[in-house]
């Protein structure tokens, strides 16, 4: 369980980035397909590197691994990271993590329709904390007009994001998590290319190129790759109530980066999803997960 915490720690801090990075490159005149099609490219590219470097036999798939990695990448990490950058730019981050941030509570519930996890008192009370501690955390979200289109994306974005992390533990099972994030990754790469600039390699000043390398970096090939090995560690559900650290490191990163201030409800809300975080631990620290 302590393996899985620290995966899912770590990628959910990863991931945590990605809304400051995207308002960022808006912000130095990119556009959304293009920062996607640039994070994933990245990481994709930086990761074969890594691969053949280290072992080759890691890109060794069979037919039926590569077609479950290709509909992952294709077509439910397009649809999901679309519906997220175009809710960042019409609605504010804040707001649009505390939408995503229902998932822990739909992935739960698809894990114990599907996968047969048992939802016990434990699991339940992790989950309150971790909501109320989102609430407490974007609590101005509540205070701002949401344009719809923005709002729908968002809901678009926490729906195809708890379907992906049901999918991912159901689909690679077996599969090495480096090998299983260098093929979703590649095949991203190639959707948002398509649905992006291919021209836009040449067009990017230096700015745009240092955004570009955090993007495939952090909440690319880290992230990513943590996320993975976390939920064949714990499965999904544990996976995604541990990740939920992700909006305290959206907060610090907003306060520190876009000059948003953070108030003591946003800091009871961050201890709130970390003793959310904590509880499963206290409970099956010692003792083996199934899902």
């Amino acid at each position: 369980m302590l393996q899985g915490l620290i995966y899912a720690v770590i990628s959910a801090a990863c991931f945590g980035s990605m809304a400051i990075l995207v308002k960022l490159g808006y912000a130095a005149g990119m556009d959304g397909a293009v920062m996607m099609q640039m994070r994933f490219s990245v990481a994709a590219i930086l990761l074969l590197f890594y691969l053949l470097a280290k072992d080759k036999q890691m890109l060794r798939i069979s037919m039926p691994e590569l077609a479950k990695c290709a509909f992952l990448g294709l077509v439910v990490y397009w649809t999901q990271t679309t519906c997220f950058v175009n809710a960042l730019a019409t609605i504010p981050a804040s707001t649009t993590a505390l939408v995503l941030y229902g998932h822990p509570v739909a992935v739960t519930l698809l894990a114990s329709m599907f996968l047969s996890m048992r939802i016990n008192r434990t699991v339940v009370l992790s989950l309150l904390l971790v909501m109320a501690g989102c609430c407490l955390v974007f609590y101005d979200a509540f205070l701002r007009e949401v344009d719809a289109t923005g709002l729908a994306y968002a809901l678009g974005s926490m729906a195809t994001f708890s379907v992906y992390l049901v999918l991912v533990q159901v689909l690679l099972k077996g599969l090495k998590p480096l090998t299983a994030t260098f093929y979703v990754l590649a095949f991203a790469a190639v959707s948002f290319t398509l649905s992006g600039d291919i021209r836009a390699w040449g067009t990017t000043d230096l700015e745009q190129v240092g955004l570009s390398l955090a993007l495939g970096v952090f909440p690319g090939l880290i992230a990513i790759t943590f996320l993975f090995a976390a939920i064949e560690k714990v499965g999904s559900a544990y996976a995604c109530i541990f990740s939920s650290v992700e909006p305290v490191v959206t907060l610090l990163a907003a306060a520190a980066f876009l000059d948003e201030s953070v108030v003591w409800l946003q800091i009871w809300g961050a201890f709130l999803i970390i003793l959310g975080i904590v509880v499963p631990n206290l409970r099956f620290g010692h003792r083996p997960v199934t899902n």
